[in-house]
């Protein structure tokens, strides 16, 4: 038996701004009281990307209203609260001092823990958070692929904090190029899921793009060669109409798909020979793409692993997985974390593997432009 906890979280690392709460009970089964998300799309779509300076005023201007919706949602007052955990890092560090010192007044002002999370172990965590009565448990050790806007690495997750890099971007992230090449093509904004859109009417056969790293050994990732290649067929495409766009965003998407289940063949093949076939797990806003997901599920079960996404809700940014993750580790007996904490635009999961490698997978967490 476990003692219950109940934690506020905050999310304000990119242009979702978010405070949820989550309850962990006696039996440590995860109860997702309320998650409250303002999306800043209109704000930032006249740019077709996110603006840093205008996310972090519309984070200002959205989360104390997000703050007290949650707690009327969720029925309880501070004095309820085991602790406040916010998103610290990595991201745009204009946002993230928005929900970092938001959380640090609530925890100083009703004297409880505050709770510094790293954005990405709060993807990587929250298919335990999605789970229902039934379910398989997911348990510690499983292969993470967490892919988003800012980030594309394959984690082995070994425990609560407890993380090995075993590959990751030499360049862009996976979401950086679907919301690239969709600014390409006009397609709109946010523009990983109108790219999605418009590939269901194209023909994926139709062009010819590259395949980077394609059949090399090991886990790294290369997408700035195919977001290239993207611009390029474009320009040259003598004809721009709506079928030439869906056509292109299909031949990406399966291009993009095939790197990453390519490249998470090879992980598997590596965590396997330390922990057996586990669970594969897919994480963070580029999870929602139903393609990558189906195909990702056939991979693993070639290779004998379990799939294992979360609901689309809890891959695109959210204050739950902020919450479950500041839970989790209040139950684990962490007191809470200084209140000079400073945000970090920066900040890997595995930092060993970070300073051993420092040109791949920073950590950070850039635009979605």
């Amino acid at each position: 038996m476990y003692k219950p906890v109940t934690v506020l979280g905050l999310e304000t690392s990119c242009d979702e701004t978010a405070a949820a709460v989550v309850h962990l009970d006696a039996n440590g089964k995860a109860h997702y009281l309320t998650d409250q998300i303002y999306s800043q799309i209109d704000e930032h779509a006249l740019y077709g990307g996110v603006v840093p300076e205008i996310a972090a005023r519309a984070h200002v201007g959205a989360l104390d209203a997000l703050i007290k919706a949650a707690m009327v949602e969720a029925n309880i007052t501070f004095d309820d609260l085991t602790g406040v955990a916010a998103t610290t890092g990595p991201g745009l560090v204009g946002g993230v001092m928005v929900g970092m010192m938001s959380g640090k007044a609530i925890a100083l002002a009703h004297n409880i823990p505050f709770l510094s999370i790293n954005h990405l172990e709060g993807h990587a965590l929250s298919p335990m958070l999605a789970q229902q009565s039934g379910d398989e448990p997911l348990t510690f050790p499983y292969l993470l692929l967490l892919v988003s806007g800012g980030h594309t690495q394959l984690l082995s997750v070994e425990g609560l904090g407890q993380y090995t890099r075993l590959g990751s971007t030499i360049d862009d992230a996976v979401g950086e190029a679907f919301d690239k090449s969709a600014k390409i093509m006009d397609l709109g904004f946010p523009g990983g899921p109108a790219l999605e859109k418009a590939a269901l009417q194209g023909d994926a056969s139709r062009f010819t793009l590259p395949r980077p790293l394609a059949g090399k050994p090991g886990c790294d990732f290369s997408f700035a060669g195919l977001k290239s290649a993207v611009r390029r067929t474009w320009e040259e495409w003598p004809q721009k109409d709506d079928q030439a766009r869906a056509d292109l965003a299909a031949t990406f998407q399966l291009a993009a798909t095939d790197v990453l289940a390519g490249r998470t063949a090879n992980a598997m093949d590596i965590f396997a020979k330390t922990h057996g076939a586990r669970a594969l797990v897919v994480a963070g806003g580029v999870a929602a793409n139903t393609v990558l997901r189906l195909r990702l599920m056939d991979v693993a079960k070639s290779k004998g692993f379990a799939f294992i996404a979360p609901p689309m809700s809890l891959c695109t940014d959210n204050g739950g997985m902020i919450a479950h993750a500041g839970a989790l580790y209040l139950r684990a007996g962490r007191k809470g974390d200084d209140l000079d904490i400073s945000a970090r635009p920066r900040w890997p999961l595995d930092e060993h593997a970070a300073r051993a490698h420092p040109a791949s997978g920073s950590g950070k967490k850039g635009p979605k432009s």
